[in-house]
């Protein structure tokens, strides 16, 4: 069976985007050490998926020749790995290697975790997240903590019908205030 997990950016404050919807907050804290971390965790594979919303996101940068510019370890991996997008109002889907699935997200969700194959990796997403995690669909969470207070914005978690409770697996703290904590179910 596939393992689900989810790697997501938030603030201080628990937001994972500002009031405006935007997420360019989490990029503001770079150094060689964050940057090396971040191509090294690119480097372990998977299937990512991601909600409408973050694909397109996504899919504006990645492909970019600013983003192979600025990183070319991870665009060469977010480019390359094969991705699912969960949506109702997409008709495709065009960045390369990935498939769009139209279905009931916790059924399906629960379908790509019986075939074989490598985990999958959520990426953003909150609303995806806020589906899964009561379905108990997800093993574990590794969240990057900004050192940022946005004061408003969206959880991941919200409207979350019950209580979620987690084991801290470990924990990483960087010189540029970054800490990334990783939990399981």
């Amino acid at each position: 069976m596939r393992k689900l997990s989810v790697f997501n950016h938030i603030s201080l404050d628990g937001y994972f985007v500002d009031k405006n919807g935007q997420m360019s907050w989490a990029k503001a804290h770079q150094d060689p050490e964050w940057n090396s971390f971040v191509a090294d965790n690119a480097k372990g594979g998977g299937e990512l998926m991601f909600g409408r919303v973050t694909y397109q996101m996504m899919e504006g940068f990645w492909p970019t020749p600013m983003a192979k510019e600025m990183m070319p370890e991870v665009a060469e991996r977010m480019n390359n790995l094969p991705k699912i997008v969960f949506s109702r109002s997409l008709d495709s889907a065009t960045w390369n290697n990935t498939r769009l699935i139209k279905g009931d997200l916790v059924s399906e969700v629960r379908k790509l975790k019986e075939e074989s194959g490598d985990d999958i990796v959520i990426m953003g997403s909150g609303t995806i997240v806020s589906q899964l995690a009561p379905a108990k669909l997800i093993n574990s969470y590794q969240f990057v903590v900004n050192p940022i207070v946005l004061g408003a914005g969206r959880t991941m978690f919200q409207d979350l019908p019950n209580q979620l409770n987690l084991t801290l697996k470990e924990s990483r703290a960087f010189g540029n205030g970054n800490v990334v904590l990783t939990y399981e179910t």
